[in-house]
């Protein structure tokens, strides 16, 4: 993704790489950041201090781990520089950390930061709401990669989050992750989530809305991880100099 995200940026006309980082010990530490993305040399190498990338940065997009996420908040805050937040697998303490980030700068935090994706999302509400949940089930599928950390994917929980909003439902209170053995009928209004893990899949995700005699399926595939840089990019462009707040896909895309 680092890499993607360096391609995306210096082709952006409207964009300028001001730095990219990696942990400390990366053999990537020095080498071009154009020539690490596919392309020209671009002047510029690779660092492993993050204190110096925000310095010099309007914004910043960190695709790294949540165990990083409150020092890359902490450094954003300290030079006012609005934060792209694209890492997955929060717990509380991760979403407190961004919550305190976004009482002092731009903060833009998804899942996915896909513009279909986005959408996706917004369709899954709007058709969760108009369905009854006595009469449709709900059922998200996911499938990604062997080398993904976490699951379900971030994504998942958010077209579930989605789903239960359109419900006007707490998705904790709806949500089945998991089922083995002898679980019994499926309980009216349920959420459940079912991942799948193997190959190189980039990610795929289905939302079916499934009742007796019919089932409709919103899926969105992705083939290349270039649209989440492409998605981010466009939320560090938009974000720039923005007041602080707590910003999602939905409001760079103005939905």
């Amino acid at each position: 993704m680092g890499r993607m995200l360096l391609k995306e940026t210096l082709s952006q006309a409207e964009a300028t790489l001001a730095g990219g980082s990696a942990r400390p010990g990366s053999d990537i530490v020095g080498q071009d950041l154009g020539v690490l993305a596919g392309l020209k040399t671009a002047g510029i190498t690779a660092t492993d201090a993050a204190d110096a990338l925000f310095a010099a940065s309007d914004a910043v997009i960190d695709f790294t781990r949540t165990e990083l996420l409150a020092h890359h908040a902490e450094l954003a805050m300290r030079h006012s520089t609005a934060l792209i937040v694209g890492t997955t697998g929060f717990d509380d303490a991760a979403r407190a950390v961004i919550d305190q980030a976004a009482a002092k700068i731009p903060v833009v935090q998804a899942a996915n930061m896909s513009v279909g994706v986005t959408l996706l999302g917004q369709l899954v509400r709007q058709v969760a709401a108009k369905l009854d949940a006595g009469i449709f089930d709900i059922e998200i599928v996911e499938m990604h990669h062997r080398h993904k950390i976490d699951a379900p994917s971030g994504t998942a929980l958010a077209l579930a989050q989605a789903a239960a909003e359109g419900r006007q439902v707490t998705l904790d209170d709806v949500a089945r992750k998991t089922r083995d053995g002898q679980i019994g009928p499926r309980p009216k209004g349920e959420i459940g989530i079912s991942t799948l893990r193997g190959g190189d899949v980039v990610g795929d995700h289905t939302v079916i809305f499934a009742s007796e005699g019919e089932r409709i399926e919103l899926t969105h595939k992705a083939s290349s991880r270039q649209i989440f840089a492409r998605g981010a990019v466009r939320a560090a462009l938009w974000a720039a100099g923005r007041k602080p707040g707590l910003y999602s896909m939905l409001d760079v895309l103005g939905l």
